[in-house]
């Protein structure tokens, strides 16, 4: 299914016309093209291919949005993978990452990598052009026909007894997000899940410096980093183990703790050796007056439009909490928990074991 609005303007949306046509051939497909036709698509495949323009304005993706936004079981059970193009060099990321937000609260799933961007000269197409012997638009061309394959593909694998990593830069005693985590710990129990919990607290956990990607790769390949420390000894064994990730986010003046960003900064080095389609990720986001969905946004950035993890749909908690403590007595906290929990399990154990 592919859901394709039209470009506000005429020739806008022809490159994005041509790319589909060269990575759909040979499929099956059915566009829609309006937010009236986004109706009796749960459990389906899905891939949105959104024409910006110049400016980053698409007014019929915009009453796509605002229908996901207004029908949270919309897209329940769906799997998708996002082609976006502009003709400019700004907001085709930030469109993405808008969009993916708004189906994964509908009940979307996104693979790992779901997004391929054409970006005004596609100057963000040069490495994989190099890397194939070909021109830039024959490397967009390829990047989308990888895309639609990898999501006819897709399957995401159930576990016995899933080991969860999750990792926090918090304070036990004062923490909401902390004090979250642990009800649904509770609800998750012992018995269905093995845990590693990781804390990256100040002082333990230096950032990426940049080194060149020969450099990265070297000791990526290695299972290290140059920097070693945290990263090196527990937090990339860790990730290798898991088959699923929780993040514990804060947050602080509407973007991520310094030490997580560090982490995701550092797991360049590990990624370059390995992809993380098979490992879900799962957040915790609590903020003291608001801006949780950017927080989200950020994370579906980098993690898995960057990193590779695979997004569950509903990937995120989001709460308002300030003062120590008011997180659980929320109106309404306890039957959040317990849906959030309920998901965590449906995603990642196999009943059948």
């Amino acid at each position: 299914m592919i859901i394709a609005p039209p470009a506000d303007r005429s020739g806008d949306g022809e490159r994005l016309e041509g790319i589909l046509a060269r990575a759909l051939a040979g499929r099956e497909t059915v566009t829609l093209r309006r937010a009236e036709e986004l109706s009796g698509l749960a459990g389906k495949k899905l891939l949105f291919a959104l024409p910006l323009g110049e400016f980053g304005i698409n007014l019929a993706y915009v009453r796509m949005l605002e229908r996901l936004r207004r029908e949270p079981g919309l897209l329940e059970g769906c799997v998708a993978g996002l082609i976006v193009d502009g003709s400019s060099a700004l907001y085709t990321k930030s469109a993405a990452a808008e969009l993916t937000l708004a189906a994964n609260l509908a009940g979307c799933a996104f693979l790992g990598r779901p997004l391929v961007e054409g970006t005004g000269e596609l100057l963000n197409l040069r490495i994989q052009a190099k890397n194939l012997g070909c021109g830039l638009e024959e490397a967009y061309a390829a990047a989308a026909r990888e895309l639609a394959q990898r999501l006819e593909e897709e399957t995401f694998t159930q576990r016995e007894r899933p080991n969860l990593l999750v990792l926090h830069a918090s304070s036990h005693h004062t923490s909401n997000t902390m004090a979250l985590w642990s009800r649904v710990r509770e609800r998750l129990g012992e018995e269905a899940f093995s845990y590693t919990e990781i804390g990256l607290r100040n002082g333990t956990l230096s950032d990426c410096s940049g080194c060149p990607y020969t450099m990265c790769l070297h000791f990526g390949e290695r299972g290290g980093c140059f920097y070693g420390g945290v990263m090196q000894e527990e937090v990339y064994p860790a990730v290798r183990k898991a088959d699923a990730l929780v993040m514990l986010c804060p947050n602080y003046n509407d973007a991520l703790s310094a030490n997580l960003t560090a982490f995701i900064n550092r797991l360049t080095a590990l990624f370059r050796q390995t992809r993380f389609y098979d490992k879900a990720l799962f957040a915790l986001v609590v903020s003291g007056y608001s801006g949780g969905d950017i927080l989200a946004r950020q994370l579906i950035a980098a993690m898995n439009m960057n990193k590779s993890f695979y997004l569950p749909g509903r990937f995120a908690l989001m709460e308002t909490a300030n003062n120590p403590g008011e997180a659980l007595a929320l109106s309404g906290i306890e039957e959040r928990l317990d849906r959030f929990g309920e998901h965590i399990r449906r995603v990642l154990v196999d009943k059948r074991a």
